[in-house]
């Protein structure tokens, strides 16, 4: 069994490194005993994401509804053979990550088969699902069953979680708009996308951010250096497009090269090593 667990979770690496250059190289950050547990949960994250955004040709209500009842069953029997599955409810698991989590997360899935508009409450409620539960998650790992520490750290934990959507949401207006037929920020024509409205989505993001540094600061050791490196490498992401126009935003993906993820990664542990962190 040891070997089968082994597996599953080195297939759920296998997946964040190869969807995700910015989160691998933070989980290689964080100490040996988290990086099981967060490729477990990015692979299961990732997964869901996929059905709703690329498997175009596929019936998509029954996936996602299928990935549903099989991500409970794994959950109660303990066990799946399904390796991303496997590797998650064992996180769940040990680490008790509240079903309410997760029920919410699958929610926000669910909504981007039909919903192509968002209102400010569903909007709100998307975001929580689809980012902030993630990062309560992580945080359930990261604590080790500190309840007191996990609710202090909540709050900011959602807001990185908020700070991180947001961003995809900017990087991706083309896709999600002309491929997908989303649009993700409530009254906001993205057929119009205005200097105004990106400002104002840029002003939202920097309160998110700046409350997510605080609760970084206050991570246990094991875990604090990783995701400040996420953090870094969005604040850049970030940074770019506050100095890009908005119909460039509107018209082309912004990305931070992986060479530049690099020298951020550098400067994050001297950074750490210095305690500026």
């Amino acid at each position: 069994m040891d070997l089968y667990n082994e597996t599953c979770f080195e297939c759920s690496k296998v997946i964040t490194n190869k969807y995700s250059t910015s989160f691998s190289l933070g989980i290689k950050a964080f100490d040996k005993k988290f990086q099981y547990p967060i490729y477990a949960i990015y692979g299961f994250v990732r997964y869901a994401d996929e059905i709703v955004d690329t498997f175009h040709d596929q019936d998509k209500n029954n996936l996602i509804l299928k990935f549903r009842t099989d991500t409970y069953l794994a959950i109660q029997e303990k066990i799946s053979l399904n390796p991303v599955l496997h590797s998650f409810q064992q996180v769940v698991n040990e680490y008790l990550i509240e079903v309410d989590l997760i029920d919410a997360f699958l929610k926000s899935m669910e909504m981007d088969l039909d919903k192509t508009s968002y209102t400010d409450d569903s909007y709100k409620e998307y975001i929580y699902g689809s980012a902030e539960v993630v990062g309560l998650m992580c945080l359930r790992v990261f604590c080790e069953g500190d309840q007191s520490l996990y609710t202090k750290l909540l709050p900011m934990a959602r807001s990185l979680g908020s700070a991180f959507q947001k961003i995809n949401f900017l990087r991706d207006i083309k896709s999600d708009y002309e491929e997908r037929g989303r649009t993700y920020f409530p009254d906001v024509d993205f057929s119009r996308f205005t200097e105004t409205d990106k400002k104002e989505i840029e002003k939202d993001i920097k309160i998110d951010f700046d409350d997510a540094l605080e609760g970084i600061k206050k991570l246990p050791a094991g875990s604090k250096l990783g995701v400040y490196i996420a953090y870094v490498y969005y604040l850049q992401l970030f940074k770019k497009i506050q100095n890009t126009s908005a119909n460039t935003i509107a018209n082309k993906r912004i990305r931070v090269s992986d060479t530049h993820k690099l020298f951020l990664m550098a400067q994050a542990l001297i950074k750490s090593k210095l305690n500026y962190v």
